[in-house]
């Protein structure tokens, strides 16, 4: 086991002051399940004698009090057990996420969405049976397993002795028979949950494009092998649970058994009277119970690793080269300040790039015709030697064949791409900047823009979550989508899901919006006429340029070029 899956495990257990209580509340259950027994098997035996009902009262109470006590205290471990493992939940699941963060979006292209889903979500949830079946339920079961066996040692130490004895042996045999049948099925689970859920993400996110070509049916084929391997995984493991929990079902009467045989002579010799014997008799089977839950913890231990091993390596340990890291910064006064660009950037600032160079993360990167946020195909051509001065309110349209670097460029600019050579933001070198400042003065509007299942109001506002309805529709009339809007029904209109519901065109516009309500002083537009027909492409660039304003630099990147007069100069790559 890594030392990263290890780390896992060990921020899944709960800190003390949280799993305290479910420990201790775990101990008293199954203190009273052992009690509750004992007090029976005494109250029935020395009921039989028929002695006077004051010498039963005692048993009475014990019975009644421990029958409730059992499930009372088992109700309160499961809700102290479950508060303290969610909340380690929550914070495993913020760890995961922050650490994603520096990766996004370029360092996660080659990841499987569907895969990576399973790992933050299914992976993460099964990081609670850390605490809920492992430590919390080992701990309480060995603490009870303990006192019982020193009771009985107490009663009649060749008792405790042959149940100790059937207890190791039975519990040994129960995770024997459970590692051999169950254990690669045990490690497979969490793959082929990830496995599974990817294909499925696959095919409804492909589905139209798997219909026209005819391959729907063997993907549907394909996720039904993957459905029939993750059953017959669940099932063998539910098998070999099954056979453990009769295993220790049987326990208890081998161990009652052992008991009563050792037990009986010492009942004969006169040394324990007989509400003793039947203590010594029906106790076993109360151990055995508390004691199954030593099998369950060992099984669950495997799956839990198994998922730990997957949140661990659902984000490499170190950036890639090719991603840019958090700029270095200095401490003042107990906060890390980094390289800021001087005060007028707040305007437009001026943008030199001198000897730049950069490539994508290895089969991460997209190339410059295919969605950038899915895997990639192919590596696309890195970005060499190149020197770009762009002064502020400058529009320069950078062009070249599909390959050249266009995409790359653009992610240079707003750093999601760490580069070689020099990137000035008014003087300031871009690597000393924190990424985020960058991406404050730099906006990007992709080839494909990405838009949330969700009304057009919300597409826009986390832009700029203060705007309100006015300045929503101000914007959308800038870029040319008010009449489109009020025949869509106003900003409450759905643009579906990675705007399913809207064209290519009308996604750039509300792409473009959503840039000028976050009021990026340059902007870089990746390919913005790519979904476009040829006729309509010439009047949406016009368009969207005259949105975006005198005030505003932009670079276009385009294949196709621009009409003229919509530029200041051009810049070919490759």
């Amino acid at each position: 086991m890594s030392d990263r899956t290890s780390t896992v495990l060990r921020s899944a257990v709960p800190p003390l002051r949280r799993l305290l209580p479910s420990v201790l509340l775990g101990i008293a259950s199954g203190g009273s399940a052992v009690a509750l027994l004992a007090a029976s098997s005494w109250l029935i035996a020395r009921a039989a004698e028929q002695p006077p009902i004051l010498y039963l009262s005692l048993g009475v109470v014990g019975v009644r009090a421990f029958a409730i006590g059992r499930a009372v205290f088992r109700y309160l471990e499961r809700l102290a057990g479950h508060d303290a493992a969610f909340r380690q939940l929550a914070e495993i699941r913020s760890g995961v996420f922050e650490r994603m963060l520096p990766l996004t979006p370029d360092g996660l292209a080659s990841s499987r969405r569907g895969d990576l889903l399973a790992r933050f979500v299914g992976d993460v949830d099964e990081l609670q049976n850390v605490s809920l079946r492992i430590v919390q339920p080992v701990v309480s079961a060995v603490v009870v397993l303990a006192g019982a066996i020193a009771w009985l040692a107490w009663l009649a130490p060749a008792s405790a002795l042959a149940v100790g004895s059937c207890l190791l042996v039975g519990v040994a045999v129960a995770i024997l028979a459970q590692t051999v049948l169950a254990a690669r099925a045990d490690a497979r689970l969490a793959p082929l949950r990830g496995d599974l859920q990817a294909a499925i993400v696959e095919h409804v996110q492909a589905l139209d494009v798997l219909v026209a070509f005819d391959a729907a049916a063997a993907s549907r084929e394909r996720i039904s092998r993957l459905g029939a391997r993750l059953e017959r995984a669940t099932r063998t493991r539910a098998s070999a649970v099954g056979l453990a929990a009769a295993a220790m079902s049987a326990l208890g009467g081998f161990a009652a058994a052992a008991s009563l045989a050792v037990s009986g002579p010492v009942f004969a010799d006169g040394r324990i009277d007989a509400p003793t014997l039947a203590v010594l008799c029906l106790v076993p089977l109360a151990i055995a119970e508390v004691a199954a839950a030593v099998p369950v913890a060992v099984g669950s231990l495997r799956v839990v690793r198994a998922s730990a091993r997957r949140v661990a390596e659902a984000v490499p340990a170190d950036l890639p080269v090719e991603i840019p890291a958090p700029a270095p910064g200095t401490t003042e006064g107990g906060a890390v300040v980094t390289a800021r660009v001087p005060a007028p950037y707040r305007s437009v600032p001026a943008i030199r790039l001198r000897s730049v160079g950069a490539r994508w993360p290895e089969a991460s990167a997209p190339s410059e015709a295919v969605d950038a946020t899915a895997p990639a195909a192919r590596p696309a051509a890195p970005l060499r030697d190149l020197d770009l001065d762009l002064a502020p309110g400058e529009r320069v349209l950078v062009t070249g064949a599909s390959g050249a670097g266009k995409t790359t460029l653009a992610h240079v600019l707003v750093r999601f791409l760490e580069y070689g050579g020099s990137y000035r933001i008014d003087g300031v070198e871009a690597r000393d900047l924190d990424p985020r400042e960058v991406r404050r003065m730099v906006g990007l509007v992709e080839q494909r823009p990405w838009l949330f299942d969700e009304d057009v109001r919300q597409n826009l506002l986390f832009a700029r979550d203060t705007a309100t309805d006015d300045d929503l529709l101000g914007v959308l009339e800038r870029v040319g989508l008010r009449d489109w809007l009020d025949d869509r029904g106003g900003l409450d209109a759905r643009v579906g899901e990675r705007g399913g519901l809207v064209s290519g065109g009308q996604a750039q516009r509300i792409a473009l919006a959503r840039a000028m309500l976050a009021d990026f002083p340059v902007l870089v537009l990746d390919e913005p006429t790519a979904s476009v027909d040829p006729e309509r492409a010439d009047a949406l660039l016009r368009d969207l340029l005259s949105a975006a304003g005198p005030d505003r630099s932009v670079v276009l990147i385009s294949h196709t070029g621009a009409p003229a007069g919509l530029v200041d100069r051009e810049v070919r790559l490759g």
